[in-house]
């Protein structure tokens, strides 16, 4: 269960991230089921890669050896994985747009 929940954290933050992106950035929306799936690998693919990133790894709890569960690292997860998915679902939402000029 412990490792459950911050992967769960990191989905939903990154699914909420990449709805707030959709909403912000019409142009760049993937529709409300596309921004979340991209949003919760966005999510899900930050925090992972900020967690081998020297000085980031206490952010997101990588470091973390402690029993039970650590809401400080949460939180950085939560919050990472909210940046992850609005990052990853712009990314994602600029290639559509420019291949749907081409």
């Amino acid at each position: 269960m412990e490792v459950l929940v911050p992967i769960l954290v990191q989905l939903i933050a990154g699914g909420a991230g990449g709805n707030v992106i959709g909403q912000l950035a019409k142009n760049l929306s993937l529709g409300t089921a596309g921004n979340s799936i991209a949003g919760a690998i966005g999510g899900l693919a930050v925090t992972w890669l900020a967690g081998k990133i020297p000085g980031l790894e206490t952010l997101v709890g990588a470091a973390s050896g402690a029993g039970g569960l650590d809401f400080g690292a949460l939180a950085g997860q939560g919050a990472t994985g909210l940046v992850g998915g609005g990052v990853l679902t712009a990314i994602v939402g600029i290639i559509k747009s420019t291949m749907a000029k081409a």
